[in-house]
């Protein structure tokens, strides 16, 4: 018995990564999931790998419209909607001086207005029913980010919005927790790989290595479970140890 049985997810940004790794991890606990991304290609071949309990749609998080065609998407293959995981983001470094106005929108755009659109679409949805939602954030949220400041922005806005949503949706029986991340080997941090700010984070992270999306995957299945049901207005970190 999958701890995910008979639940269905949209995933955002599931084409790779740490997406996809949901996607796949929610199938083998019973879920059907709608893996979403702009990456149309490697979104549909995850979809197909996971054979009929999955599928896949184009979403762009920052339109409305996609977001509302791929919740009605969800309802219309699936039947419903019990889970929503934010996990679209993107990372870009800079301090304020350096950091271009259109490049700070961009991120914003990204991480934090698609994960204001993310909830609001999927809202009349997930009320039916009851259900979890899972912002991922990051320990970016937690600190000052002077070296990725549009990033870190981005992440304490993620951070505050879950907290706005628990106590909304509450009377709805829907949940809303953040989960935030150390470092990870990501495709989009791979370029980070090997620089002295990665020896940093090493240095100052208690069990001495990197985490892995598997590990951060484990724990958004544990947020969108029953097994979860009293934690709501949350945040999660996932760390090493690094914050402590």
């Amino acid at each position: 018995m999958g701890q995910l049985d008979g639940k269905v997810a949209l995933i955002s940004g599931s084409a790779r990564g740490q997406g996809a790794v949901e996607a796949r991890l929610f199938v083998a606990e019973g879920a059907r999931v709608m893996v979403s991304d702009v990456l149309e290609a490697a979104g549909a071949r995850v979809a197909a790998e996971l054979g009929d309990d999955a599928a896949f749609t184009r979403l762009d998080v920052t339109d409305q419209s996609s977001w509302e065609r791929a919740v009605g998407a969800t309802v219309d293959r699936f039947g419903r909607l019990d889970i929503l995981v934010n996990n679209a983001g993107i990372l870009a470094e800079g301090g304020i001086a350096s950091t271009a106005l259109a490049d700070y929108l961009r991120v914003i755009m990204v991480n934090q207005v698609g994960v204001f659109l993310g909830m609001k679409a999927a809202l009349p949805a997930l009320r039916e029913r009851g259900g979890s939602i899972v912002n991922i954030s990051s320990v970016a949220a937690l600190h000052g980010s002077a070296g990725a400041f549009a990033y870190g922005a981005s992440k304490w806005a993620v951070r505050g919005m879950t907290k706005s949503a628990a106590i909304e949706f509450a009377k709805h029986g829907i949940r809303a927790n953040s989960v935030h991340p150390s470092f990870l080997e990501t495709d989009m941090t791979a370029a980070m790989m090997n620089t002295p700010a990665v020896e940093h984070m090493l240095e100052t992270t208690p069990l001495g290595r990197i985490g892995k999306v598997e590990e951060v995957a484990q724990l958004v299945l544990f947020l969108a479970s029953d097994a979860s049901s009293y934690c709501t207005g949350q945040e999660f970190v996932i760390d090493g140890g690094r914050m402590a």
